[in-house]
């Protein structure tokens, strides 16, 4: 198995841009969407599997016509993968690869995603200290994606405190990375 774990590669945010194009395009008839570069590929500097994670936040009530608007131009719908206010899709093609979901404002899935990656582009130390956990758990050839993220839990509280997320917000998304706490 194993987590491929790259340096930060500068060529992201202009792949994130030509994927976001496209589904800011697909949504153009259809509801007012935030098309963001979340993830770790977002944060300038810091090593990343090399898979965008874009989230296309809309207001609640219209996830379901931001779903058909990315059904329309390929994507395949799987549905919210056991986390409430995000649709998860398979994107039509694999360059780049990426994650793509469909995620209502104001969640705090949504919340975590962008308190994480603002924490992390302002402090350089947090960052580092991610970076190194990430490649420390990638050198494993043995490591499976549920206990790397398991294990990555610790340094992402650390990352979560310096945000705005409440205590109880954090604890939630603690137990939903490493469901043994």
């Amino acid at each position: 198995m194993g987590i491929e774990v790259r340096a930060y590669d500068p060529g992201w945010p202009i792949r994130f841009e030509e994927v976001a194009e496209t589904l800011r395009k697909a949504l153009t008839d259809g509801p007012e969407a935030r098309v963001e570069h979340v993830g770790s590929t977002s944060v300038p500097g810091l090593a990343a599997k090399p898979i965008l994670d874009i989230d296309v936040i809309v207001a609640p009530e219209d996830v379901p016509a931001a779903v058909k608007a990315l059904v329309r131009i390929g994507y395949r719908h799987r549905g919210d993968l056991g986390v409430s206010g995000r649709e998860a899709f398979f994107a039509p093609d694999d360059d780049p690869v990426r994650h793509v979901y469909v995620c209502a404002a104001g969640t705090l899935n949504v919340r975590n995603h962008l308190a994480v990656r603002e924490v992390l582009r302002s402090r350089d130390d947090l960052r580092d200290e991610y970076a190194a956990v990430k490649l420390a758990l990638s050198a494993d050839p043995d490591m499976d994606i549920d206990t790397y993220l398991a294990r990555k839990s610790d340094v992402l509280q650390k990352i979560l405190a310096v945000s705005d997320l409440t205590d109880a917000e954090r604890r939630q998304i603690l137990s939903l990375n490493d469901p043994s706490r």
